[in-house]
């Protein structure tokens, strides 16, 4: 079914873009799973495996800020593990998530491995933008919730990026589209094309 996205943000078509020394982009958790864990290639499209790693490699070379934030560690190693845990149970058997967790303690240990290695990647290439999850900042994320249509994760990477006057985003998940004020830089096709048919697409 096609998603009908209200885009209210500016949407860049990476594809299409290249990226400029005094760019400030917020990398999401989406883009540092296809770049960081070997074995993503397994879920992802083509274009998610080229196009996002290929544009956030131009950025760094030609020395455009790259942020990432702690918030996408969680993020990361949920669908590492998860991921993991998929592989397992097609070539074992079915098994609960939380018998997978605690009762297969090589897989564990394996999998903690592979998020340490996959954090110490981001890490190396972005700077960390930070945000306090405290009352003020939940009142705000609150707040946005009922106006935009964007998940928990999202609502705190948004809160990151007021907070520090960061308004590139670097996403593949359309909801960023429906945020005002901030411009997303996408290869998405059907974020480009909503974006297109309501005048919001960005040619830079």
């Amino acid at each position: 079914m096609t998603i009908n996205y209200n885009v209210k943000a500016q949407v860049v078509d990476i594809t299409a873009d290249i990226p400029k020394v005094e760019d400030v982009f917020l990398v999401d958790t989406n883009v540092w799973f296809w770049m960081t864990y070997p074995t993503a290639g397994q879920s992802a499209q083509y274009y998610q495996m080229n196009a996002y790693p290929n544009y956030v490699s131009n950025a760094l070379g030609i020395g455009a800020k790259i942020y990432g934030t702690g918030l996408s560690l969680a993020e990361l190693a949920h669908r590492i593990e998860t991921t993991e845990h998929s592989i397992y149970g097609s070539c074992v058997g079915a098994i609960d998530l939380k018998e997978y967790r605690h009762n297969r303690h090589s897989e564990r240990s394996r999998i903690v491995s592979v998020v340490e290695t996959a954090w110490a990647q981001v890490k190396s290439m972005s700077e960390s933008l930070d945000v306090e999850v405290d009352n003020s900042t939940t009142t705000a994320a609150m707040n946005r919730f009922k106006s935009e249509k964007v998940d928990g994760y999202d609502l705190f990477f948004l809160e990151s990026m007021k907070k520090h006057g960061v308004v590139q985003v670097i996403t593949d998940d359309g909801d960023f589209a429906t945020v005002p004020d901030i411009q997303v830089f996408t290869a998405n096709r059907n974020v480009i094309t909503a974006a297109r048919h309501q005048g919001k697409l960005l040619k830079r």
